[in-house]
């Protein structure tokens, strides 16, 4: 699109909403300061570096097989910096355990990883001066049989106690190196396919696990621990041991960040709803921004409605010195970089969305109990040119449009994705 008309509409734009008394030049400004930790198993299908062929086991999976997936880290990180190049703002980027990196013949085990291990994505982020995040990675490996860290057998249950507090160790030096907090965050798949005899024991057993797990006092400073929950996953429909309510609990008692993630509910839950009775009790939450179709699908992050609904609350809330957004999703069957693009702009455009909303308006409406005034306001709230001030926030932080990056991602799947 043309400078002068992106110009032009951007103008016409900022004057439409300063009829409602909205500043849209501020609300670009807060956007392009809110970091956004894009996941990196979206670029090799949540494989990671142990065994690239391995399978993946605890209720995770990858639908598709489109050509170009990361073989290597240099090529995932590759990948990265060029999705990147195509998203306005400065992010973070978001590792687990399993793409830890070995010198030849150095290869050990996940109760073994150190700092060592991820040095060359430390040296990467460093370099690119971005933050990172970590995770446990408590899935696709032999010594997980259906349970981890709420097995009832002890040296299985030992064995992810051992990975985790590495990971922690791991998250701190992070931290450390890049001088911005690293969260860590521990999510397991352990559960049931069909209706168990005992709930209460693998739970008691689990909170066991975590008081271990966390009994280490680490630096805050730079690095903050997290617990996630899950509804179920593909071999533990009807239990799971790590549930909303548990994790929840665990959180609020021992002052944890609570991990909310988008696809991890019933259908007909919203975690939109659950931020502003959650930041009550918790220090702060840990968002994993995905897109449920019909189960937790993990579908690339889209503008739809409770994409919005989320990054209203966020910017209702005005918490995000307590709020750490990122994205986890992966799709196996589109190209991987439009996929991370598409889910981190998305993100951003629901943020900015929500703060051109009338805000002044619509509380002055509530507080009355004006509900009329209230949902009209909100309807014409949708109508408002949003797109305008998008595109110039694009434009002046030298990414492309909407309209525009995937034939330069096209340009990079033959180039490159297409001779993996």
């Amino acid at each position: 699109m043309n400078q002068k008309n992106v110009d032009a509409a951007f103008q016409l734009a900022c004057e439409r909403y300063a009829e409602l008394g909205i500043d849209a030049k501020a609300a670009v400004k807060k956007v392009l300061r809110i970091p956004i930790s894009m996941h990196c198993w979206q670029g090799d299908d949540v494989r990671g570096f142990e065994n690239a062929d391995g399978d993946l086991t605890g209720g995770i999976q990858t639908t598709g097989n489109y050509p170009g997936r990361a073989r290597t880290p240099e090529e995932l990180r590759g990948d990265i910096d060029f999705a990147m190049s195509m998203i306005p703002g400065s992010h973070r980027v978001n590792v687990h355990a399993c793409y830890a990196e070995f010198a030849p013949g150095k290869r050990v085990d996940r109760d073994q990883l150190g700092p060592e291990h991820f040095k060359n994505w430390i040296d990467w982020a460093k370099a690119k001066k971005i933050g990172m995040d970590f995770n446990p990675t408590i899935f696709s490996h032999p010594k997980f049989n259906g349970w981890s860290l709420a097995s009832r057998d002890k040296k299985t249950r030992d064995f992810w106690i051992k990975h985790t507090q590495c990971t922690r160790r791991i998250a701190e030096a992070i931290g450390k190196a890049l001088g911005s907090p690293c969260v860590n965050n521990v999510w397991i798949p352990d559960g049931m396919k069909d209706i168990p005899a005992d709930r209460a024991t693998p739970r008691a057993i689990l909170e066991e696990s975590l008081d271990q797990c966390f009994a280490e006092k680490l630096n805050p400073k730079y690095m903050l621990d997290s617990v996630e929950a899950k509804l179920f996953g593909i071999g533990a429909e009807s239990y799971t041991a790590g549930s909303h309510e548990f994790y929840m609990g665990y959180a609020v008692k021992n002052q944890t960040l609570l991990t909310l993630d988008a696809g991890h509910f019933h259908p007909t839950e919203v975690i939109s709803d659950k931020l502003s009775s959650c930041l009550l009790f918790v220090p702060g939450i840990l968002l994993h921004v995905s897109r449920g179709v019909r189960w937790d699908s993990d579908h690339v992050v889209i503008l739809n409605d409770e994409q919005l609904a989320i990054a209203q609350e966020l910017v209702r809330l005005n918490q995000f010195n307590r709020i750490h957004i990122g994205l986890d999703y992966f799709d196996a069957s589109i190209n991987r970089i439009c996929a991370w693009v598409t889910g981190m702009r998305a993100m951003q455009k629901s943020l900015l969305m929500a703060m051109l909303e009338p805000r002044k308006q619509l509380l002055d409406a509530e507080k009355k109990e004006d509900y009329a005034t209230r949902m009209a306001l909100f309807e014409a709230s949708k109508m408002l040119p949003f797109g305008a001030i998008w595109d110039k926030l694009c434009m002046d932080e030298d990414v492309l449009l909407d309209t525009d990056f995937m034939a330069e991602i096209k340009k990079y799947e033959a180039n490159v994705l297409s001779k993996r």
